[in-house]
């Protein structure tokens, strides 16, 4: 069991599949560990380096072996139905864990732990702890309630937390790239999404300790930062003196100002609140990728109205002109969701015609998925039937798969700065890293090249996914 007076330890960086795994330490006390599974966005995994933190704080220990385990958390997601079904699925492969070591504690964090912390309690026997993603710092004492044989439950949405001063663990094995959270939170109503519920109100970082975590990641030999929000470009922090209101774009500004050997990304954008100003200092700094994720979710004002994401076609391709014309070598992706309440094959074409003309690099596609207590749900009829929605779906994959292999075979013979991430996938002879565009590119190893290198590539050939080529 958790026990608090464990010795202060130091995590390593080490990641199995979603396992997020840390650092043993010599000590007298018998060591007792903890081992963390992360679902869902990039926040999630950001949030999971800083639960990493503070339990390494508490003096526990990271462990990628869940036999090994004396405290077990999934970090989870709400945003789809599919999320929630793979974690209910995985709490189950814990029951014979439990049963072989009855002290195993058990815990869910995130999203679906605000919004199903009875069920967790009551229908999940096995679940011990359960904390919502304002309520991390609590941990320590939720384990100790645990420990008296109380379940621990904290789901306290704030409107101030930000874990600002807390050195998240970075445990991405890779030493290149880290996610660096600009914000949490989100102040939009989109009827579909569960994260205003979930995450709460919005609020952003100072940016004095997110150019301190840039510039200390840098001194540590990472050369790729991922400015990670549910909107970004919302960003706005009032710096202590109440003279200086700072905005996306400065903040951008901010962290390519720290190194120009160090890559700046960002997400998510949203196209009602992305400036002019914004796209104007990507295009000044090389060293902010030009890369867009830019969520249309549907190419029907009609369904845009019902989703309330408060801008239409005409404004979204307008947005989409602006960053071509400003950014011309700028790489653009989204997000869409086909099959939502009423969607007519109308409709759905237009969402078609708006891939095609958009010119999306790739994009993240689902159908349609009501999640409890969301307005849709509670306004709207869900009435697309699903095999409808699959057929859909497997059209816009299927356009979206031709638009991307047309983008990448436009791609052959030219020359790209790529930043070496490691190793391929397929073969230890091979590299693969990303160039500004986002997009993948594979390549032969060559001596004396190192993850974290800067290298030009020349490609020789695509595929609708990667790029392949040769260091020139």
């Amino acid at each position: 069991m958790y026990r608090p007076e464990l010795e202060h330890q130091q995590l390593d960086e080490n990641r199995q599949g979603e396992a997020l795994v840390g650092y043993e330490i010599i000590s007298s006390v018998p060591k007792r560990y903890f081992y963390i599974e992360s679902y869902g966005c990039a926040m999630n995994f950001s949030d999971s380096e800083i639960v990493a933190s503070i339990l390494n704080q508490e003096g526990m220990v990271s462990t990628r072996e869940l036999i090994q385990a004396d405290l077990i958390l999934i970090n989870t997601c709400s945003i789809r139905e599919k999320a929630e079904e793979t974690v209910r699925k995985r709490l189950t492969d814990f029951k014979h864990l439990k049963k072989e070591k009855p002290d195993l504690i058990v815990g869910v964090l995130g999203c679906m732990a605000e919004r199903l912390k009875a069920k967790f309690i009551e229908e999940e026997k096995l679940v011990d702890i359960v904390v919502g993603p304002d309520a991390y710092r609590d941990l320590p004492n939720l384990l100790s309630k645990v420990d008296y044989g109380e379940k621990g439950v904290n789901v306290f949405l704030s409107r101030e937390e930000t874990y600002a001063d807390i050195a998240p663990l970075r445990l991405d094995s890779n030493g290149v790239s880290a996610f660096i959270s600009i914000m949490r939170g989100c102040d939009n109503m989109c009827s579909f999404c569960v994260v205003p519920y979930t995450r709460g109100r919005e609020r952003s970082r100072s940016a004095f300790t997110i150019i301190a975590e840039a510039e200390d990641l840098f001194q540590k030999g990472y050369r790729e930062v991922t400015l990670l929000g549910q909107n970004v470009d919302s960003y706005k922090w009032l710096n202590p003196e109440g003279d200086q209101i700072i905005n996306f774009a400065e903040l951008l500004e901010m962290v390519a100002l720290v190194n120009p050997l160090l890559r700046i990304r960002f997400s998510t954008s949203h196209p009602k609140d992305i400036t002019d100003e914004v796209l104007y200092t990507i295009a000044k700094y090389p060293n902010i990728c030009k890369y867009i994720h830019l969520p249309i979710q549907s190419g029907s004002s009609r369904i845009l109205s019902l989703m309330n994401r408060t801008y239409d076609r005409e404004w979204y391709m307008n947005r989409v002109q602006a960053i071509y014309q400003i950014i011309p070598d700028c790489a653009i992706s989204s997000d869409i969701i086909t099959g939502f309440c009423s969607e007519t094959e109308s409709d759905h074409k237009e969402t078609l015609s708006a891939i095609e003309w958009a010119k999306y690099t790739m994009s993240y596609m689902f159908y349609y998925s009501e999640r409890p207590g969301t307005p849709a749900a509670k306004k709207l009829t869900d009435d697309v039937p699903l095999e409808l929605k699959k057929s859909r779906l497997s059209q816009i994959i299927e356009l979206q798969r031709d638009v991307s292999f047309q983008l990448n075979q436009l791609d052959i013979g030219k020359t790209f700065e790529v930043l070496i991430e490691g190793d391929s996938k397929r073969s230890d002879k091979m590299f693969k890293g990303r160039n500004s565009q986002n997009k993948i590119i594979i390549f032969e190893k060559k001596p004396n090249y190192y993850s974290g290198n800067y290298v030009n590539v020349k490609v020789t050939s695509a595929t609708s996914a990667t790029l392949s080529g040769e260091i020139i």
